[in-house]
């Protein structure tokens, strides 16, 4: 069952400020009881600033990519005139997928066009090789990260009680660092750092919903699915 969002209204100035607002010594310590984990999620490298900023620390991503005969195959086969990309042997109908190896080199191609989707295999602090973009975090691990952070763009995740709350399924709360919210997707947007308290849809409408987000005393925006 989706949640549904309320953005926290105010003026947040970088990706630190952000994280302090969004932490359990924040918002989820005053109003929220048995906190998860922190669940970070790195996004994909979308633009030329990204890029260069990736080709510090990280070798190889993983490219998705629509079959659009126009737009996407020519870029495709110039990554594999360059001898930059390695195809999966099976490969899913309507998508194509291959791993990409970073190079400065291909800085010319960025930012690559719509349908094509790069993501990191690993940039430090962000997982190691073989771990997985799911993987919980410490706070000492989402500091590091979001120390580091640059251009890059992070998703950061927690489930909590809302304390006063009936129901707690799909309730909790969001960080976006670098990513805006539009119609239930997140896309980059530079710059932009922004906090979301998550309710599920069987509380989000009712009394006690209603009468939670009054008396929260956050300044919240209009509801958003997602």
């Amino acid at each position: 069952m989706a949640s549904i969002l309320y953005r926290v209204r105010e003026c947040i100035p970088d990706a630190r400020s952000a994280l302090r607002r969004a932490r359990a010594r924040e918002i989820m310590r005053d109003k929220a009881d048995l906190i998860s984990a922190p669940w970070p999620q790195l996004k994909p490298v979308s633009t030329a600033e990204q890029y260069a900023y990736a080709l510090r620390s990280v070798g190889t991503a993983r490219l998705v990519a629509h079959r659009d005969p126009v737009v996407v195959i020519p870029v495709l086969d110039e990554l594999e005139r360059r001898d930059a990309i390695t195809f999966d042997a099976k490969q899913p109908k309507s998508l194509l997928e291959a791993d990409l190896r970073l190079s400065p080199r291909l800085g010319d191609l960025w930012p690559l066009p719509e349908g094509v989707t790069l993501t990191p295999d690993s940039i430090s602090p962000f997982g190691a090789p073989n771990s997985e973009p799911e993987d919980d975090a410490t706070g000492e691990e989402l500091d590091r990260m979001v120390a580091v952070l640059g251009p890059l763009s992070l998703n950061v995740s927690w489930s909590c009680n809302w304390r006063g709350m009936p129901y707690v399924k799909n309730c909790g709360l969001q960080l976006g660092l670098n990513r805006v919210w539009t119609e239930q997707t997140t896309e980059v947007s530079p710059g932009e750092f922004v906090v979301r308290i998550t309710l599920g849809t069987r509380i989000a409408w009712t009394p006690e919903g209603e009468a939670w987000r009054r008396d929260s005393g956050l300044l919240l925006g209009e509801q958003q699915q997602g």
